[in-house]
């Protein structure tokens, strides 16, 4: 990836002796969304019906699009029916893909003490036993009953068994599932296994790099959702010079926003409305400073314009 600004400092690099890249150049991705764009932003920690109306009148006075939002991080069983309704009709309206997180989960199962230490923590955020699973399930069908069309999914059985449910119309055969990135994949190997039982979108590990995106990207076909800033939890790594080399390498992309201290903190359903709006303001700001930097660095890689046919918008 090439720009003038960069191509003039590489060039007197060059003319110092100095390398001007780490190692040889990685290929370029040959897949696309649907609509041949490269790359598209998602932006994580629309919590609340609030959250989403400040979202989208901060996107509107920014001129950014949001193709996607994750919602309900923090759970959308801690969200009445109604903000469940309200959200999927304003996200319908303004053409962004809703993915929702919901209950039940491996912290919220009063067995599940493990997970409460930091060695615990190490064996997984799946669920325990079939009685989370069906929970689990059914906090999906209510969300789905509100008209979201959308889930992320951390646990490889809940993912085997809601796709099941979509092939036999139980569950919507627009429904698309992400996989979390509490479900530790970062590889082409791993990634096939979960693309074979049908998930729709990855998203992996947040540390990892050019080139192991690369390798993911030449074995997998479903898009991409990486972390371009991510909690400071999980590094706190932000990655917008590396924008356009990830979607060069790793397309179709989505690049995912998701600033903060820790997931844990900024995500419990008793912060208060304010502080999410005011939180999604900023991420909406660092979108627009992706998508200025896409433009002016990698100009030739395309992103699609709101509301793309191919994204499964919630259901009014």
């Amino acid at each position: 990836m090439a720009s003038e600004v960069m191509d003039k400092i590489r060039e007197y690099m060059k003319s110092e002796g100095i390398p001007i890249q780490d190692g040889p150049p990685l290929p370029s991705s040959e897949k696309s969304f649907p609509d041949g764009a490269h790359w598209r932003i998602e932006i994580a920690g629309v919590e609340r019906a609030s959250t989403m109306e400040a979202m989208i009148k901060e996107a509107d006075r920014r001129g950014v699009v949001v193709h996607r939002a994750i919602a309900t991080v923090g759970g959308s069983t801690y969200c009445d029916f109604q903000e469940l309704k309200d959200m999927a009709t304003m996200a319908n309206e303004a053409k962004i893909e809703l993915v929702t997180v919901v209950g039940h989960r491996k912290a919220w199962d009063v067995g599940a003490r493990e997970i409460s230490n930091p060695e615990g923590a190490m064996q997984g955020f799946r669920l325990r036993g079939q009685n989370n699973i069906v929970y689990h399930l059914a906090d999906m069908m209510r969300n789905i009953e509100a008209g979201h069309r959308g889930f992320l999914v951390f646990d490889e059985g809940v993912l085997k068994i809601a796709c099941g449910m979509r092939a036999k119309g139980i569950i919507p055969t627009e429904t698309i599932f992400k996989f979390s990135v509490f479900g530790g994949y970062c590889s082409a190997a791993g990634g096939q296994i979960i693309e074979q039982i049908g998930v729709d979108s990855i998203n992996p590990l947040s540390d990892v790099s050019l080139g192991i995106l690369s390798s993911m990207r030449e074995g997998l076909n479903v898009p991409l959702d990486v972390y371009t800033i991510i909690v400071d939890a999980f590094g706190g790594m932000y990655r917008v010079y590396e924008a356009p080399e990830m979607a060069r390498v790793a397309a179709p992309i989505y690049f995912k926003i998701e600033p903060g201290t820790s997931e844990g903190d900024i995500y419990k359903p008793w912060a208060f409305e304010s502080f999410h709006q005011e939180l999604v303001r900023e991420k909406v700001k660092m979108a627009e400073v992706i998508c200025e930097t896409m433009d002016k660095h990698a100009p030739e890689l395309k992103t699609s314009p709101a509301g793309p046919a191919d994204l499964s918008l919630p259901v009014v």
